[in-house]
Formats: C-alpha cells, structure tokens, sequence
C-alpha cells in the first residue's frame, strides 16, 4: 500500500526545532519530523513558529514526496527527514 497524507494538520517542535506531520500506510500512521535544514535557508533557529509552518506549507507537497521516498527506502513509522533527503 502507498502511503498518503490525508491529514494536513503539522505542528511546530520548538525543542527539535522543526516540524512534525503524519502520514498513513493503511491504518499504520508514520510520523515524520521535518528538520529546520530542510525547510530552507530563510528558517533559523530563531525563527518564529509560524514562519516554521509557513516554510513547510509553501514546500508541502516537495515534502511529502521527500517523505514517500524515505518510506520506501525503509519502512518505519518514525523517520526525520534532513536537507539530503531534498536532493
């Protein structure tokens, strides 16, 4: 089964400093952390929470292919997604 993100929901993870999302294999759920390298150069680390949640939602569906890929490579149901997995 493919994995799909039906869920558009995503936080802010202030500790990480990223942001977190989930997708779904079936009725399996994986969470996936996207880090702050990935979300473009425009985000540090003091960056507000909502340009986190602007970054990701202008990258979203780069993302969610970068997340598909990583999926595939290894099926898991925690993975954090780093600026490579863009590449």
């Amino acid at each position: 089964m493919a994995l799909i993100f039906p869920n558009r929901s995503r936080s802010f993870d202030e500790v990480r400093k990223g942001v977190r999302f989930t997708g779904y294999d079936g009725m399996f759920e994986v969470r996936f952390l996207v880090e702050e390298g990935a979300l473009g150069g425009a985000i540090t680390q003091s960056s507000s929470e909502a340009a986190y949640l602007n970054a990701f939602d202008a990258a979203r569906s780069s993302i969610q292919e970068a997340a598909s890929r990583a999926y595939q490579h290894r099926r898991g149901n925690n993975f954090t997604l780093k600026a490579e997995d863009f590449r």
